[in-house]
């Protein structure tokens, strides 16, 4: 699963969703002819990413090649069950990238167009994002 090597600091603060917020970076197509564009925003895990890309590369019987624009870095912390009020922030339990709407989160090149869509609806399956397949513009 991916996860940072190194962090600047080990624990972040939550942040706040307010209102709809726009990716302004990796909203296009940069290596593949396919890519999964997200059409709204959420936390997506690690484990989330790894399964998306193995719905992937099993629905395109490990042809063709798969990019991956997002990156888990941000930690998301939890206390045990049942413990009580206090004692601090909990420890470190995964880590989580944040994808507003309009993210391209996967990409792909080198399968059929056919495949490419089914590849892409498996994955965004695994996802807790809603999302739409994209192809480049050929102009």
């Amino acid at each position: 699963m991916l996860m940072p090597k190194k962090v600047k600091h080990r624990k972040w603060h939550k942040g706040r969703a307010r209102g709809k917020r726009l990716a302004s970076t990796k909203t296009r197509l940069a290596f593949g002819s396919w890519g999964l564009k997200a059409t709204t925003e959420a936390w997506v895990t690690s484990r989330q990413i790894e399964a998306a890309r193995r719905a992937m590369t099993r629905a395109m019987k490990r042809g063709g090649k798969v990019w991956i624009r997002i990156f888990p870095d941000k930690p998301v912390t939890t206390k045990g069950a049942e413990m009580p009020m206090g004692k601090g922030k909990g420890a470190v339990d995964h880590y989580v990238a944040i994808v507003r709407a309009g993210t391209i989160m996967f990409e792909m090149d080198g399968v059929t167009p056919e495949l490419a869509r089914e590849a892409m609806s498996l994955a965004a399956h695994k996802l807790p994002v809603r999302t739409k397949v994209v192809t480049r513009d050929v102009s």
